[in-house]
């Protein structure tokens, strides 16, 4: 397989995998678990990651509020920052204790998150910080 076939494949593995997981009703964070599946709101869900990371996503709407929520552990912060069309419209930090759960968030009313793709950054204050983060735009 060439190098851009497989990257196509798994591009494609990655979005159908995201997409199938958006089906998924909401449910209870389970054990180990720093946040759950946001359900049928949920814009991204990064179940686990550890260190600096962030993720990039599209299909908001300026019509819903937007809810950016960031769990983590393992001490030390986590520096969370989100644009919308290349405008910062979320900044905030998590404390992330040693041993168990911080967690922030921010709730954005609608408009404030432009129709489109987004763009979240984590930046971990060390490597062995793990996180977790949702999007959602409750209806």
């Amino acid at each position: 397989m060439t190098g851009v076939r497989k990257t196509a494949t798994v591009a494609l593995l990655a979005m159908l995998a995201v997409a199938g997981a958006g089906l998924s009703p909401a449910a209870a964070a389970t054990p180990g678990e720093l946040l759950p599946h946001p359900g049928p709101d949920g814009l991204v869900w990064v179940p686990e990651w550890t260190g600096d990371g962030g993720v990039v996503s599209g299909g908001a709407s300026d019509r819903l509020p937007t809810v950016l929520t960031v769990a983590c552990e393992g001490g030390g912060d986590v520096r969370v920052t989100m644009d919308s069309q290349g405008t910062e419209v979320a900044a905030f930090t998590v404390d992330c204790p040693a041993g168990s759960a911080g967690v922030g968030s921010v709730s954005m009313d609608p408009g404030v998150v432009r129709w489109g793709s987004f763009a979240v950054g984590v930046d971990a204050s060390h490597d062995a910080v793990r996180w977790s983060l949702t999007v959602t735009q409750p209806e």
